[in-house]
């Protein structure tokens, strides 16, 4: 049996442990990625505007959402979802999320008939895609946000017809795109240059 009245801590966790400071700045810095990912809902919904028509009626009906956590993977996260729906196995949704030490990220998740419905028309854009820098999902498992290579290599590493096969043997489709967080002053035009991309894609 471990005895627990052992346990200690080193000197740089005392120091840490002494200090609010720390994790007064950590909700701080939270606090302001929120309002970024806001700032990037409302324009996000201003071009999805000039594009509804070609956008599910059902997928635009939900407001748009942000969730918060505290350990994915041991550290905290913010994850925007516009537009959004969820129900069953049918899934269309845009979530971007701020990952605290690791990047921002935008990404496509498709599911159920909206990965029928839209299949082909992002196959038809792969060279688009290869070009801007997007990564498809090649994990079994469609709820990881990570870019190692077990969850997403660039679109890039592809020939066509891999990517096409790709597309059409999967049970989902997530394509996502990533910046650092030390461009941070640039972030949301740069996540709002991936959102257009992938809206581009949907109704090509």
């Amino acid at each position: 049996m471990k005895d627990h009245s052992k346990i200690q801590l080193s000197l740089f966790e005392m120091d840490l442990v002494n200090n609010a400071g720390c994790i007064l700045t950590k909700n701080g810095i939270i606090q302001k990625a929120k309002q970024l990912l806001l700032g990037l809902q409302e324009k996000q919904q201003v071009y999805l505007q000039l594009q509804s028509s070609s956008i599910s009626a059902e997928v635009l009906r939900p407001s748009a959402k942000i969730s918060k956590g505290e350990n994915y993977h041991g550290l905290p996260y913010l994850i925007l979802d516009f537009p959004r729906f969820f129900e069953h196995k049918d899934i269309f949704a845009i979530r971007t999320m701020f990952w605290w030490g690791n990047f921002f990220s935008i990404t496509l998740h498709l599911s159920g008939n909206y990965k029928i419905m839209f299949a082909q028309k992002i196959i038809a854009c792969y060279e688009l895609l290869a070009e801007t820098g997007f990564f498809i999902c090649v994990h079994e498992e469609q709820w990881q946000h990570h870019f190692e290579n077990d969850n997403y290599i660039q679109v890039s590493k592809w020939n066509k017809d891999d990517f096409e096969y790709m597309i059409n043997t999967g049970s989902f489709i997530k394509l996502a795109n990533k910046i650092s967080l030390r461009q941070w002053e640039d972030a949301q035009e740069i996540l709002l240059q991936h959102f257009k991309q992938i809206i581009d894609v949907l109704t090509a």
